[in-house]
């Protein structure tokens, strides 16, 4: 399905080029690419301050915490600070405040480019009329029509909440209503240990709280290299962290002091609290698609072409409400590309082949390209590269000895296959891998990482080290 072009002067009757609704990455991306191209733009944000659940409810706040904790737990472990009959404490409102600090701080950063682009913003519930037609219901004040040639659907996801689950209870939240959590629990259940799941379950064990962590599945983040999500795994089990593995849950029974988890399989689990993270909801159910001939499927999520375009030609999305890679930073991405679409009728930008993952637990996960696995399923030879931190000058100075670089690469060419990392800022680290995978024309290449010298001590030099050990193997 070829894209429309909107590079022609709009129709007089239109108030804008484009509406935006979602200020979250995706609508960003394209609202920020469509006013620096001289475009008609708005936005249309249901809160009442701009950035989305991204930097509301998801990546900000969650990443925010697990710095505090990381730092918490680091300050406990240094040997400089461990005073006798002394020990530091922490709790979850606490480090909420932290939190709460970055959001006002990203809100502000995003205004500011809002403001500077001449993009307008209207507050309230967005749904469509017609195709070109928004209606924007504030909070407050009688609603609102607003018209542009093209629509931009950036409205995210949320959690998924089953029916039989009252979420208003006082001890059951979502990875949402998590944030508002006042009490400092002594013990959590966290059903669903996918990458939010985990984090949460890194942050809460770090704040010395006895986390259960239920897994749908028969081991953690089966999409990671096997290797890889089995050290979280021993990192979890040796932390304290319970894992109950390829469980379903009946029922969450509410009570005054607590809950207890039923699982199908007749065990019974009791805590003080339950955070419910086993999946998400596109953000498509208050826009009246069937206005415009749209719908979406079970899980709320539209689709698209490769230009982001829906199958009413002047109708794009981005970002989690299309469903994978459902990354922040793919969103962005999504966006830039759905605005150049627009602008030029087409766009030969596309995401790149390997979107590099970052799950922020304790420590941290990372990984571009492909996994063993992957590579032994399609045959294709390639040789292991290791590097353990603990043997790293730098990670013995910081105290950050948990956790090992691994490269995968081809026995013949040497090409750069795959790339993970589990450790202490693992998702930095991973990208000075990725810069010499994505080169072309013999750039990708093991034996860079040889020829080429690292400040010493660094983490990077990781590279090195692995690069030699990998080498080493070919005969």
């Amino acid at each position: 399905m070829p894209a429309k072009s909107s590079s022609a002067t709009p129709q007089a009757h239109y108030q804008y080029d484009a509406i935006i609704i979602g200020t979250g990455p995706g609508g960003e991306g394209a609202a920020m690419n469509l006013a620096k191209s001289g475009k008609r733009v708005a936005v249309v944000e249901r809160h009442e301050q701009v950035g989305g659940g991204c930097t509301h409810w998801g990546t900000i706040p969650s990443k925010a915490l697990r710095h505090s904790v990381s730092r918490f737990i680091e300050y406990n472990e240094n040997p400089l600070f461990q005073m006798e009959n002394q020990s530091a404490n922490l709790t979850f409102p606490q480090i909420l405040k932290h939190a709460a600090g970055v959001i006002r701080k990203q809100v502000r950063l995003r205004s500011s480019f809002y403001d500077r682009n001449r993009v307008e913003i209207f507050a309230g519930e967005a749904s469509f009329i017609d195709t070109h037609t928004i209606n924007v219901k504030p909070a407050n004040g009688p609603d609102r029509q607003i018209t542009a040639e093209t629509i931009i659907l950036a409205t995210g996801s949320r959690p998924y909440r089953p029916a039989n689950v009252d979420f208003n209870h006082p001890h059951i939240f979502d990875s949402d209503t998590i944030l508002s959590l006042k009490d400092d629990p002594r013990h959590i259940i966290i059903f669903g240990a996918g990458v939010i799941g985990c984090e949460y379950a890194s942050i809460f064990r770090g704040l010395g709280v006895r986390v259960d962590l239920v897994n749908t599945r028969d081991r953690l983040l089966s999409f990671m290299d096997a290797e890889i999500s089995d050290a979280l795994s021993y990192h979890f089990w040796n932390s304290g962290v319970t894992i109950r593995h390829g469980e379903e849950f009946e029922a969450i029974e509410g009570l005054e002091d607590g809950v207890i988890l039923h699982l199908q399989s007749g065990k019974k689990m009791k805590a003080d609290c339950i955070l419910f993270a086993n999946g998400r909801t596109g953000n498509t159910d208050t826009l009246n698609l069937a206005a415009v001939g749209l719908k979406a499927d079970s899980r709320g999520q539209l689709k698209v072409n490769h230009n982001y375009q829906t199958e009413v030609p002047n109708i794009y999305a981005v970002g989690d409400v299309i469903g994978y890679p459902s990354l922040a930073s793919a969103a962005y991405d999504q966006g830039r590309i759905a605005g150049n679409a627009i602008i030029h009728g087409h766009c030969p930008m596309q995401l790149i082949e390997d979107i590099p993952v970052g799950i922020y637990t304790i420590p941290e996960m990372s990984s571009v390209g492909k996994t063993e696995q992957q590579l032994t399923a399609a045959r294709i030879p390639y040789e292991v590269g290791r590097a353990q931190f603990k043997h790293l000058a730098r990670a013995q100075i910081a105290n950050t000895n948990v956790g090992s670089l691994k490269l995968l690469f081809h026995r013949d060419t040497k090409e750069i296959l795959g790339i993970h990392c589990f450790g202490e800022r693992a998702a930095e680290i991973v990208h000075i891998g990725q810069a010499i995978m994505m080169q072309s024309n013999g750039g990708n290449n093991v034996e860079y990482f040889v020829h080429t010298t690292f400040n010493y001590p660094t983490m990077a030099e990781a590279y090195r080290v692995a690069a030699m050990n990998g080498l080493n193997r070919l005969f």
